[in-house]
């Protein structure tokens, strides 16, 4: 079944998101602060969590904090890749930035309608299973030394100039030279889009929307911050390689195949 983990201060907002989420035949679990937070995510019963709803101003501390640690917390590991929308009523772009450099998937302005709440996490998870599905056939275009992606947990694998990257959609792991890269969920997603067409210079835009089913175009920019996040994880592996090149004026791209 799935479970939403609901963290938001506001009674009358939660109890519309529950009653809509159990229409869906979901599980939701509500918590009304930060710190209770950390302690639900270690605890067995949030194993099985699908994505998190997080308020940014809570009664006792920030949701970007509260993002940023569940994204680098080290024993909550298997949680980390966990979508995650914010809500805020905050309508300044640079807290909409902020919400998305700091690990979030998406975010909803309030006031806004539960129904549509739940569209954006249906399309994270699409574009999720999306991705996988795209992998698949490239790997199976790409590769033959092993059978490609099914649901069994094998990995895929991606050939190109930088070297063999290996993607498991099961647990959401990106390895490149065969050590795991520590990515946000959309830091993985614009990676993963640069390896389906490695001779492809993406635009900002086309890399927003790649990301997202609701790009909000005002915000392409924070793709150039997420950019230089992956360039950093890549230079602990290796940093002679430069794997994405900047086209000035047109974007990005991975280096040729």
């Amino acid at each position: 079944m799935t479970h939403i983990l609901l963290v938001e201060d506001d009674p009358a907002i939660a109890m519309s998101l529950k009653v809509t989420c159990k229409r869906e035949g979901w599980k939701i679990t509500w918590l009304d602060n930060a710190s209770s937070v950390l302690p639900m995510l270690h605890n067995e019963a949030a194993q099985d969590l699908s994505a998190i709803i997080l308020d940014v101003g809570l009664p006792d501390g920030d949701g970007l904090s509260l993002c940023q640690q569940i994204r680098h917390t080290p024993d909550i590991e298997t949680l980390k890749d966990l979508p995650i929308i914010f809500l805020t009523a905050r309508s300044d772009e640079v807290d909409r930035i902020l919400g998305l450099e700091m690990g979030g998937d998406d975010y909803c302005a309030k006031p806004f309608s539960p129904r549509e709440l739940v569209a954006r996490l249906k399309a994270i998870w699409r574009r999720e299973q999306l991705l996988s599905q795209q992998s698949t056939t490239h790997t199976a275009a790409i590769d033959n030394d092993g059978p490609a992606q099914n649901m069994s947990g094998q990995a895929l694998t991606f050939k190109c100039q930088s070297g063999v990257w290996h993607y498991q959609p099961l647990n959401y792991s990106l390895m490149w030279q065969e050590q795991k890269l520590e990515l946000s969920n959309t830091e993985r997603k614009i990676l993963l889009t640069l390896l389906q067409a490695p001779n492809q210079v993406f635009s900002r835009e086309q890399l927003l929307s790649a990301v997202s089913d609701y790009p909000d175009h005002r915000l392409a920019r924070t793709i150039d911050s997420h950019i230089k996040a992956i360039r950093k994880q890549l230079a602990t592996v290796d940093s002679s390689i430069d794997v994405i090149h900047t086209h000035r004026g047109l974007g990005y791209a991975l280096c040729p195949a």
